[in-house]
Order: structure tokens, then sequence, then C-alpha cells
């Protein structure tokens, strides 16, 4: 292979990478548990943005119940982004899929 052609493709991979990472960015989802009584959002980048737990999921005799909405509403939100993520990076890239583990969901 020629040195310039990898050179070219670089520059094209490096404004891939910008273009993804920029994607990330602007998602945002809302994961779910318990009927909607425990709702996380979150960014992209994983980072959560806003938790919303309706009165009826605290119960000061069941924490556990609470802790595991919590738990379960955070996975939701993660395997949201992970899919998300894959839809767009398959779209950046042609139409070529990645696997649905490759982000860590499957």
């Amino acid at each position: 292979m020629n040195p310039m052609d990898l050179l070219k493709n670089m520059g094209q991979l490096q404004e891939k990478m910008q273009e993804a990472q920029d994607r990330m960015r602007s998602i945002t989802v809302t994961g779910s548990a318990g009927g909607d009584m425990v709702q996380i959002t979150m960014s992209g980048e994983f980072r959560i943005l806003d938790v919303r737990i309706s009165p009826e999921a605290i119960d000061p005799e069941d924490p556990t119940l609470l802790q595991d909405l919590i738990r379960a509403a955070h996975n939701d939100a993660a395997s949201r982004i992970k899919e998300t993520l894959r839809e767009n990076l398959t779209d950046m890239a042609g139409g070529m899929p990645f696997p649905p583990g490759m982000f860590g969901a499957g």
C-alpha cells in the first residue's frame, strides 16, 4: 500500500471519529423501570443528566426496591445509548453493520 494513501485514509478516519464523537454528545435517551416510576436520562457519553423518582417508588420499609428500580432504569438507558450509537455508526460506515455486542449490548 502506498504510504500517501495510508495518510489520506487516516485523515478521513479522524474526520469520521470526530463526527462520531459529536453525534455521541448530541444523543440523549431516557431509560425507565417500574412502569416509569424511575426514569434516568443519559447523554451519549453515558453521563446521567436527570433522575426522576415518583413518590410511589419510595418505600422506607423496602429500600432495596428503589435501588433495584434505579439500577434497572440506568441499565435500560445505557442499553438504549448503545443501540443508538450502533445505529448511528452503521450509518456513518456506509451501512456496514457493527456487531450487536460491539458496544457492550447484546
